[in-house]
Order: C-alpha cells, then sequence, then structure tokens
C-alpha cells in the first residue's frame, strides 16, 4: 500500500499515545513500554489507537480477538489501492465521488473493517456477516455507537451458508469480498503451533475457538470462497483475503492459475517488529491493478506472481526538446491505427485502448491490404469502427507517461490498465519504445 497513507509506518510512540489517552498511560510500564502478555493492556491499545486515529468509540469484550488496529489498517489501505488502480479511469488515483461497497466475512467482535473503512472513505459502505450471535450483538452496537448504520449492515450467516450469501445480501455486485478467516484447523494445531514457538506471542489472544479454528484451516477456507467465485465471478470485482501462513499463498495462488485467472494480487502486511501477514486478491474482470499493489511478496516464486501491469525505459538525449520530439512520435503513429483509440489527459500522459493487435507487421499487412482492395469501404469502415468501439470491448488499455529528467533525459511509463494477453502488452511495449527510440536517435 502507499507508504504516505499509512499512519502507522513507524513503531508506535506510547508516551505520545498516553498523552492524549489517561485510560492507556495507566496501562503503561515505567520504562514507556506495554505488557504485551496482558490482555487489558493490549485491548486499551486497540480502544486508544481507534479513538486518536479514526476517532472511533469501541467495546471489547474479553473473550473474543482483540483487533490490531495497524495490521488491521493495512488490508484496508491494500484494498483502497487495489480499488484505486483498477477503475475504468485508468488514472490509478482515488476518486472521491466513486460510491464502494463491501463485503467483510467473519467481521468478529467490532466490525473492525467496516468501521476503518467507512472512517477513511467517506464513499465506502459494508456490509458484515458472522456466524457467532455474540459477535454479531458487539458488531452491531459497535457500528450504532459510532452512528454508522446507514453505512454498515451487520448480518447473522449460519455454517452451512455459502460465505457470500447472495440470496441474503439483496445488492446486485460488490466491489470486494474480504476476509481473515481462522488460521487453524484443529485445536491441536493452534496447539502446537504456540508450543512451537521460541518466544512468547507479541500480543495476548483472547480468542474464541469459532475465531481461530475451521475445519481445514485457512486453505479450506479460501478453496471455499474460490469455488464460490468461479460461479458469481463478475458479481464481485476483487475476491480477497488475508493469510496467517505464506505456505498457504502459494498453496491458493495455483489454485488460482489451475482454474484460469489472470488477474490476481498479492501483498505482504508488515509492522514494525509485529507478526507479518499476507494477502490474496483475485478478479474475474480484467482491469489490472498497478504493480506494486499486486507484486507486493518478493519472496514469493515468480511463476506466483502477477505479470507486471508497467513497463518502463528512459530515452537519453541531452539536448533539450527530446521530451517534445518523443510524443510527437507516439502521436503520430497512434494516429494511423485502425481500433485505436486514444487522448492525451495531461499534456505528457495519455491513456488509450485497442480492440486488437494494430501494430504488428501481420496487422499492417491486413490494413494495407484493406486500404488497396476497396479505399472506399475501408474509409467507411472506420469511421464506423471509431463510433461502435466501446472500451469493454478492448483487449488492451494503456497509459503512457513521460517526464523530462533534470539531464533532459526522458522517462517513459506504460501502464498496463487492462486486457488479459501479456503478449499483446509486451508487444505494445516493444512497439512504443522502437518508435519512440527511433525519433530520439535520427
Amino acid at each position: 500500500m502507499h507508504s504516505s497513507r499509512n499512519i502507522y509506518k513507524r513503531e508506535i510512540d506510547f508516551r505520545e499515545l498516553a498523552l492524549t489517552s489517561p485510560e492507556f498511560a495507566k496501562r503503561l510500564k515505567s520504562n514507556d513500554q506495554l505488557d504485551f502478555s496482558d490482555p487489558d493492556s493490549v485491548r486499551q491499545l486497540t480502544k486508544s489507537l481507534l479513538e486518536r486515529d479514526f476517532k472511533l468509540a469501541v467495546d471489547l469484550p474479553d473473550d473474543r480477538l482483540c483487533p490490531p488496529i495497524p495490521n488491521r489498517f493495512n488490508y484496508i489501505l491494500w484494498l483502497q489501492d487495489l480499488i484505486d488502480t483498477s477503475s475504468r479511469t485508468g488514472t490509478d488515483q482515488y476518486d472521491p465521488n466513486r460510491e464502494v461497497l463491501g463485503l467483510d466475512i467473519g467481521t468478529g467482535c467490532c466490525a473492525i473493517y467496516p468501521l476503518l473503512g467507512c472512517s477513511s472513505r467517506p464513499r465506502w459502505s459494508f456490509i458484515a456477516t458472522d456466524i457467532d450471535s455474540k459477535n454479531v450483538s458487539l458488531s452491531q452496537k459497535a457500528v450504532s455507537d459510532n452512528k454508522l448504520d446507514d453505512r454498515i449492515r451487520i448480518m447473522q450467516t449460519n455454517k452451512d451458508d455459502p460465505l457470500i450469501p447472495t440470496d441474503k445480501l439483496d445488492v446486485e455486485s460488490l466491489d470486494f469480498v474480504m476476509c481473515n478467516p481462522p488460521f487453524y484447523e484443529s485445536e491441536d494445531e493452534l496447539l502446537s503451533s504456540a508450543e512451537a514457538k521460541s518466544r512468547p506471542p507479541f500480543s495476548a489472544c483472547t480468542g474464541a475457538a469459532v475465531e481461530m479454528i475451521t475445519p481445514g484451516g485457512e486453505v479450506a477456507f479460501i478453496e471455499s470462497l474460490l469455488t464460490q467465485s468461479l460461479t458469481l465471478k463478475t458479481q464481485v470485482l476483487w475476491y480477497t483475503s488475508m493469510f496467517g501462513k505464506l505456505s498457504s499463498v502459494s498453496i491458493i495462488v495455483q489454485k488460482l492459475l489451475d482454474n484460469g485467472i489472470s488477474n490476481w494480487a498479492v501483498t505482504e502486511f508488515v509492522q514494525g517488529k509485529g507478526t507479518r501477514r499476507w494477502a490474496v486478491g483475485w478478479s474475474f474482470s480484467d482491469w489490472r491493478p498497478r504493480s506494486d499493489v499486486s507484486r507486493g511478496i518478493a519472496s514469493l516464486p515468480k511463476h506466483l506472481l502477477p505479470f507486471p501491469s508497467d513497463y518502463k525505459f528512459d530515452l537519453q538525449r541531452t539536448q533539450k526538446g527530446s521530451l517534445g520530439q518523443a510524443i510527437s512520435k507516439i502521436e503520430a503513429e497512434f494516429s494511423s491505427f485502425r481500433y485505436f483509440r486514444y487522448s492525451w489527459f495531461s499534456a505528457q500522459s495519455c491513456i488509450g485502448y485497442a480492440k486488437e493487435d494494430v501494430w504488428s507487421r501481420k496487422a499492417r499487412r491486413k490494413h494495407s491490404r484493406e486500404q488497396h482492395d476497396d479505399p472506399l469501404e475501408y474509409k467507411q469502415s472506420m469511421r464506423h469502427d471509431e463510433l461502435v468501439f466501446a472500451v469493454e470491448e478492448a483487449a488492451l488499455g494503456f497509459r503512457i507517461d513521460l517526464s523530462l529528467q533534470a539531464d533532459h533525459s526522458v522517462d517513459v511509463v506504460i501502464r498496463w490498465i487492462k486486457g488479459s494477453d501479456q503478449v499483446l502488452f509486451e508487444s505494445f511495449c516493444g512497439m512504443i519504445k522502437r518508435k519512440a527510440t527511433e525519433e530520439v536517435h535520427e
């Protein structure tokens, strides 16, 4: 996620927090540190951070999981980036007017994700489900106490319900689904994991069994979500989940590939010296997120990482005017293409769409042959193509950003914003680089 939006990118200053929260100050030890083995201290940390940073007030029971705020907020920030960078605008920017609806599966004791999401994005709303009646009751209270009933709907579900209960949601589509499933498949696995740790856990664990154990563990849980997504497909823009085990990420991504899903994203959540978590998202849409959003686990095998959605090169030239020359060359090339539309939304950036390959030698030969065989019919079809060609039909969507550097070189970034054919994108990038380079080195 974008680090400038992460208010917890540095270790939390407990002394500073204590100045704003008398209740938290009571929990600090003489060295200004917190006893993370004390459940009451951990709960107070969560409550004080929510109050100071998000103006949220919550009650946290002593028999349910206490959500660590930095980790949970990291997930929300990643979701924001997924939504922003796979938008049909192609600009990778946050649209404050866009209404977004998400589903939080297993919302826990205080609907923490919906609360954080709504507090940081005014046009976001949530449906939150849970199979535990106490969690449902407590989450509803948290939503009402923070006057968010009009944006967060809490629903009780049953163990036998599908994870996305479409018959109960009463909505046509969702922008995202999120979940933080139980990590363990049995109580024995939970206990074995705790015993295997060389040091005490970072914070006290107060979770109920329903929050920590599920048959088959997190992999089985997400396999169930994947199976349902194969039926719902584009009814949800992004299906996502957090993971407690890196090994689970590899298993799920391989299953995405086995099912022919070509648009996916992975990331890692790291907060200070705390526990690492990971997340996977997948989409049946061909609107592609930015590479830093989709390729966030450096340790993952290369074949499990999505294809990069950006291509960068620079044009080395010492004399002035190289930026204008590069733009002119690109403009001249684009204007000759059929089944192709583009527009400059700033002096140095354009967004465009191609219905098919129109730049390869094969495509150019076909173009030339059609022009030669019947020039009049070709001109008429060109006008017709321009009228009927819709963005949804595009096999490739792209954005090109050019910037002049201090040494008068030009940085060029080609962003893949739409499409499922990586070979087509690579071919397009190669064509742009060749044409731009030809102009610079004439």
